[in-house]
């Protein structure tokens, strides 16, 4: 329950309800797959690579390609969000703060929702006809986190796209970077005013553009650092679908009256969601040191 919006109250001289700083929208729904499901558990279909067949002969056998299939299980979580607001609060206020508490409401959703996302780049994923397999992001896609002293450089840049290259990633598909604020100031640190690069990076970080060498910048304030090397950052490099956001119950509000709590007005968010790895190799983590 609110006890505190009697800060908002008349003694306060202000006619409108602000906003703390934060983050308001998904910055991450957009760059990944996205479906929605019902049930508690989804499986999603994972088709292999195979290879065609050289025709030797006339009238020759058909060949019978066995072409490999796994799937990867996602599994919902729910989250909710609720206040109070007293009646009387709303008559001593010089605004009705309903439409406030609704944007906080959404937009701690919607933190929520990118955290999952976030989780689910480097977690184990839930692999194989039951799920009962769990699969990890390998080392080979992990940028060693010991002995870093370096934030995000563009050599860092290139060896992410260069090990999705390797592993055969169409370049249709989409590319993205998560990372923080630090990591555009590194870029700008370490790129010479005279290098053809600079005028790229200086944009990159006014938020004039929001792509570098093939990659779709996503700046976040959600990622973590490496539990062993607390020192460095995790951002992660990836396609638009290395990563599947099933959707259970989208971001729903109801704002109604209490009648059991003195006809408060009630704000109430919820939403049902998980999110799973479909490819491990169309994800890079990136160790950068802060």
């Amino acid at each position: 329950m609110s006890s505190n919006i009697t800060t908002s109250f008349v003694e306060q001289y202000s006619s409108n309800v602000n906003l703390l700083s934060q983050q308001m929208g998904s910055k991450l729904r957009g760059s990944v797959d996205e479906e929605s499901i019902v049930g508690k558990n989804a499986f999603f279909e994972q088709i292999g690579s195979t290879a065609a067949v050289l025709r030797t002969s006339r009238h020759g056998d058909t060949p019978q390609i066995d072409t490999p299939h796994s799937r990867r299980r996602v599994s919902l979580s729910d989250y909710e969000w609720a206040d109070l607001i007293d009646d009387q609060d709303k008559v001593r206020a010089l605004v009705d703060p309903t439409s406030a508490y609704a944007k906080n409401a959404a937009a701690a959703m919607n933190r929520a929702m990118d955290d999952v996302i976030i989780t689910a780049f480097n977690a184990s994923a839930s692999t194989g006809v039951a799920g009962g397999t769990s699969t990890a992001l390998p080392s080979t896609q992990k940028f060693a986190t010991s002995n870093q002293s370096d934030g995000l450089t563009i050599a860092k840049l290139l060896s992410a796209k260069k090990i999705l290259d390797n592993n055969d990633i169409d370049p249709s598909r989409k590319r993205f970077i998560v990372c923080g604020p630090q990591q555009v100031a590194d870029l700008l640190a370490v790129t010479q005013v005279t290098s053809s690069d600079f005028n790229t990076v200086k944009a990159l970080a006014q938020g004039d553009i929001n792509s570098f060498l093939g990659f779709e910048f996503i700046m976040s304030t959600r990622l973590s650092f490496d539990a062993t090397n607390t020192d460095d950052r995790l951002i992660f490099a990836y396609t638009e679908d290395a990563i599947k956001l099933a959707i259970g119950s989208d971001i729903k509000a109801q704002i109604s009256e209490r009648a059991d709590k003195s006809y408060s007005t009630q704000v109430y968010y919820a939403m049902s969601l998980g999110a799973v790895r479909m490819e491990e190799k169309a994800v890079v983590q990136i160790p950068c040191n802060e």
